[in-house]
């Protein structure tokens, strides 16, 4: 499975918008700050606790950069690791879309935050925006590609290193997480730690930490007291 080449009909060249897109939310003053840093580099990761509104801000500088044509991003790909939050929810019928549902659905749930619904199926049903499940890249190549991985902490070092290795140039690669929400059974298989860690001193790779709390004020106060507990 590899990306579509640039003479199908999804690949047309288009016409930069001469007025800037108007998204429903506005971002606050660090978010605008982690956009210009997503801007100026290829690969960002983005890390922050649950409601830091990590994957609204991803999705927002994704959708921004596909609306202007910047630096020729024709196509945005949200790839997510296919874990549940330590629920085995068995088997699932279907098409791979089926399949996707319980993942891909909170992504297009904040693409319709920012956009009317319209807009966002018609880019969906053009190809423009896909979920794909990270088990399924390997082969692809990310060529005019603005990429989102969503809840990274949920992705192995060998995942997060199949992703990268797919980047060409004219793409951005942005990876979410949050160390404090690893699904996975042995949480020490996380790769996302490795990333924000060391990768960052690689010329073209950023890390942003967010902090503030988009959800009600309480939330914060309940992670704190179950970050304590762990500690």
């Amino acid at each position: 499975m590899s990306s579509k080449p640039h003479s199908d009909p999804v690949y047309k060249e288009k016409k930069i918008p001469k007025n800037p897109r108007k998204f429903n939310l506005s971002l606050n003053e660090e978010q605008k700050v982690a956009k210009e840093i997503i801007l100026n580099n290829t690969v960002t990761v983005i890390k922050g606790k649950a409601g830091s509104g990590k994957s609204l801000l991803a999705a927002q500088v994704a959708l921004d950069c596909l609306h202007k044509h910047s630096d020729g991003i024709e196509k945005v790909i949200i790839a997510r690791p296919a874990i549940t939050a330590g629920e085995d929810i068995g088997f699932l019928p279907g098409s791979k879309d089926d399949k996707m549902a319980p993942f891909s659905d909170p992504v297009y749930a904040n693409m319709y935050r920012l956009d009317t619904k319209q807009n966002i199926d018609k880019l969906i049903s053009d190809g423009l925006i896909e979920v794909i499940p990270i088990g399924f890249l390997r082969g692809w190549n990310f060529s005019k590609v603005f990429v989102i991985v969503d809840e990274a902490q949920n992705a192995t070092q060998n995942q997060l290193e199949l992703i990268l290795g797919r980047l060409c140039i004219g793409s951005k690669i942005v990876i979410c997480g949050d160390s404090a929400q690893i699904d996975l059974k042995k949480k020490a298989d996380s790769g996302f730690d490795i990333l924000y860690k060391h990768m960052k001193d690689i010329p073209g790779f950023a890390t942003v930490s967010l902090q503030t709390n988009h959800r009600h004020p309480i939330v914060e106060d309940i992670l704190e007291v179950f970050s304590e507990l762990r500690a």
